[in-house]
């Protein structure tokens, strides 16, 4: 595909059927037809069974994992608000997400967010002849609610990471309006714009009568989610660190994580879920998912491992807190070229990120001064833009990469669309599209999110009361402890 339309691959996208029709009405009037929707019931399970491991990268894991960081006196709160966090998603996401961010939007709108076709999942039923969604293969569809619910565990894990970097001393109140607001001004949006196209079967059939998404149609490549869920939540986190202040007594008083061991599990249950969030996005069980499922092992590896070396040569000593952030920057770069990269491109992510991150984390914080207080922007900011900007390099075949669908020159097995090849590939091309998503990411989510964040801020409504720090969220917001004596 490429230059011409800027449309590659593999992203995730909805194509209803009613569009279908209408591209093979298209496709007929040019003597192609394409082929008959197929539900697969492998791929229903596959995306079944990714849905539920994303979900358990929120309860417990990332729950988990922020919980072990902050101190005692905190601990409660932050699963309190990843669990309140992740409800509010899943009804918000039912209401208007799942519209916003995957149906066309109004006129020249549509770029930016979708339309109001499924607010309340109207007509997002079970009946498979009536609602189905596109893969990335001509003809392979999948009932509309599976990538309803899969998708709506994205949307939540991306509000819940945001408040890492505002832990410890965040109202309640705030919290809570946060996700209901912010999730509409940059998320669902944002989903859009990386995300959003017709489907292989019309863009095969009809390329000049399709739109996209912004971002998806600069041509740039995010498989699962580096710029959406990544740089979006980092970004955010960094601005509300920002607004917010710094914690009482930062860089004067010792703050350690209160319990390593549960910020391991937590690393642990991330890790497990990042298989169905990264091989999940493919949205079909074949050699796909399984190359991300492979990259999905590497890159963490890799980026656990570089971290822990640097820590080692810089410091003196190696930590398990180096270790589990090391193998969650290596998830949050591989994410976006899951799919796109060969096992040994995954591995140099990997070993690029792990001390990138370390970087951030450490020397950047101090020398910028913001009490980002779980890392958030150090980590999946960060981590997500080397991430999505290697996705460039790491795609090229002649690396060992994958490549980029070429959707305009599928074959036709007599008259009906069949099989479509690997498009050249052009670095320069593609280095500039993942830049310019890259740009527009940090743009939008930083925008909207000075925009909730300043209201919160101006409406008294976003940092606790001096008191209520000092004591611990866990009794002043929530009335009672994750310990007691």
């Amino acid at each position: 595909m490429g230059r011409m339309t800027g449309q590659w691959i593999r992203g995730a996208m909805l194509a209803p059927l009613s569009l279908l029709a209408a591209g093979t009405a298209w496709a007929q009037d040019a003597g192609i037809t394409v082929p008959e929707p197929t539900v697969d019931k492998g791929d229903v399970t596959w995306m079944l069974v990714s849905t539920m491991a994303v979900f358990l990268m929120i309860l417990p894991g990332l729950a988990l994992f922020y919980s072990g960081l902050v101190r005692t006196k905190n601990a409660l709160s932050v699963l309190m608000q990843v669990g309140t966090v992740t409800a509010i998603g899943m009804i918000m996401y039912a209401l208007v997400g799942y519209s916003l961010s995957f149906t066309t939007g109004p006129g020249a709108l549509d770029t930016f967010i979708g339309g109001t076709a499924r607010f309340f999942l109207m007509d997002a039923g079970t009946d498979l002849s009536d609602n189905l969604v596109a893969t990335f293969s001509t003809g392979i569809y999948l009932p509309e609610l599976v990538f309803i619910v899969f998708q709506m565990t994205f949307a939540c894990i991306t509000v819940a990471l945001v408040f890492g970097g505002l832990a410890e001393r965040v109202k309640f109140t705030g919290i809570v309006i946060f996700a209901i607001v912010w999730p509409v001004l940059v998320y669902y949006p944002m989903a859009h714009m990386v995300w959003w196209w017709p489907g292989p079967d019309l863009v095969a059939s009809n390329p000049e009568g399709v739109t996209s998404g912004l971002i998806w149609g600069f041509g740039a490549l995010d498989f699962a989610g580096g710029t959406v869920v990544h740089i979006n939540s980092g970004i955010a986190a960094l601005v509300g660190a920002i607004v917010l202040g710094k914690r009482l007594g930062y860089k004067k008083e010792p703050m350690p994580p209160h319990s390593l061991m549960m910020v391991l599990i937590g690393t642990g249950l991330l890790w497990f879920g990042w298989f169905g969030f990264n091989a999940g996005s493919n949205l079909e069980s074949n050699y796909y998912a399984v190359l991300a499922m492979a990259n999905t092992f590497l890159a963490p590896a890799a980026a656990g491992f570089a971290w822990v070396i640097t820590e080692w040569l810089t410091r003196g000593k190696a930590s398990l807190l180096g270790l589990c952030s090391g193998i969650v920057a290596g998830l949050v770069a591989v994410t976006p070229a899951a799919g796109f990269a060969g096992p040994m491109g995954a591995i140099v992510l990997g070993l690029v990120v792990g001390p990138v991150c370390l970087f951030a984390c450490s020397a950047l914080k101090s020398m910028l001064g913001y009490d980002d207080a779980l890392d958030v922007f150090g980590i999946h900011g960060v981590g997500g833009i080397v991430g999505a900007i290697g996705t460039a390099f790491v795609v090229n075949p002649a690396w060992g990469g994958a490549g980029v669908v070429d959707y305009l020159s599928c074959s036709a097995d007599g008259a009906v669309l069949a099989v479509c090849p690997v498009a050249a590939y052009d670095m320069m091309f593609q280095l500039t599209a993942q830049l310019k998503g890259v740009g527009v990411t940090i743009v939008w989510s930083g925008v909207g999110s000075l925009i909730v964040f300043g209201v919160l801020r101006v409406l008294g409504l976003l940092r606790i009361s001096k008191e209520g720090e000092e004591e611990g969220l866990d009794i002043t917001s929530h009335g009672e402890a994750a310990y007691h004596s």
